[in-house]
């Protein structure tokens, strides 16, 4: 994706040119419209599951693959999953960090899931894992239940590179009570899965999978007909244009929201101060202050 400011630039320097040839600005925000849709193209053409813009579409309303890749990582040939959700907003606790995860699952048993794609080391952080397990728990227990009926759960994080650097396919991560060396057995799971891992086993053939660009590059066919579907069918490529336009909003929204945090901590206003210094409209500013 072309970054923010060049885009905006670039928006700039094709409204001068369209200005200069007497082009209408309602018929120059249509060729800058066609300009942004041709690039996002290009850029799906080079996408790959390992990518979040892409794997929020592969996983969207598709539990079977989801089941498919869960069963890899977990070693359970046998794990039915019953729902997926693809960008699940966890925001149960009035005034803390909310998280939006990448895929929500849960299977037969009851136990969730949260698969991450996390392209850069600063996004595996532990203790980010740490916070994404005790989200999932904050989420599945209501007032009134008992602490047993907590569920199992799976925080999996999949890094394009091999976080700990030893070449394992995959890092287990639990709590052992280290007085007795047993394990802790509640029911917390965090999995580290190296995306530079290539073995020969199951595990090593989808990580192979999930960073080709080419569905007829990859080994399983399963993950070959989304990807086909989602850059060669007219609608899954309609589908992801729509999610790189939403991206784009989105980025432009958090640069937003990250220029008024940065007014208020350097000049010392109020968030209300500091967006109307930017001429945020007072309709949306309640929009912005509750991500602040």
């Amino acid at each position: 994706m072309i970054e923010l400011k060049q885009k905006k630039l670039i928006r700039v320097t094709l409204k001068i040119k369209y200005k200069k040839e007497g082009i209408e600005m309602d018929r120059a925000e249509e060729q800058i419209r066609e300009y942004e849709h041709q690039a996002d193209l290009q850029r799906l053409r080079g996408l790959r599951p390992i990518d979040d813009d892409f794997m929020r579409c592969l996983f969207k309303d598709n539990i079977e693959l989801a089941e498919f890749v869960l069963r890899i990582i977990i070693g359970k040939e046998d794990l039915i999953i019953t729902e997926c959700q693809t960008q699940k907003d966890m925001k149960r606790l009035v005034g803390a960090r909310s998280v939006c995860l990448d895929a929500y699952g849960t299977d037969s048993s009851g136990k969730k899931y949260d698969l991450e794609i996390q392209r850069e080391d600063k996004g595996a952080n532990p203790h980010r894992a740490r916070y994404h397990s005790s989200v999932l728990d904050v989420e599945n227990l209501n007032a009134g239940q008992d602490f047993h009926e907590l569920p199992d759960t799976y925080t999996i994080f999949i890094t394009e590179k091999d976080f700990y650097g030893e070449g394992k396919a995959i890092y287990l991560i639990e709590r052992i009570n280290l007085t007795i060396n047993r394990p802790f057995e509640d029911g917390e799971h965090i999995l580290y899965v190296n995306g530079e891992y290539r073995g020969k086993s199951d595990l090593g053939k989808l990580m192979h999978d999930f960073n080709c660009t080419n569905a007829a590059d990859m080994n399983y066919e399963i993950m070959a007909k989304r990807t086909r579907y989602l850059k060669e069918n007219p609608r899954g490529v309609n589908e992801m244009c729509k999610v790189l336009e939403e991206m784009r909003n989105e980025t432009a929204e958090k640069t937003l929201v990250q220029t008024i945090k940065n007014l208020m901590e350097t000049m010392k206003w109020s968030a209300e101060q500091a967006m109307a210094a930017m001429k945020i409209p007072t309709s949306e500013q309640e929009k912005y202050k509750s991500r602040l």
